[in-house]
């Protein structure tokens, strides 16, 4: 926890938001990944491991604002 509290979230908003939108054209992997998870063709662990990558950021984001939340309630 020390690690993700340590992270500034500006930054991690920036490269979460950067991450999930790449590549910009023609469609976002993140978009593509989800829609062939929806479609049952998410089944090459490039693709899997490509979903991941895809979304840690957002990941990341919404680890550090939950950590956020925890701390502000334990300061009070």
């Amino acid at each position: 926890m020390k690690l993700l509290d340590s992270i500034p979230l500006a930054p991690l908003v920036v490269f979460g938001i950067f991450l999930a939108l790449a590549p910009f054209y023609p469609q976002p992997h993140l978009l593509e990944k989800i829609q062939m998870l929806f479609n049952g063709e998410l089944s090459k662990p490039v693709d899997i491991f490509d979903l991941f990558w895809h979304s840690v950021g957002l990941i990341l984001i919404g680890l550090k604002l939950l950590r956020m939340q925890q701390l502000k309630k334990q300061s009070s």
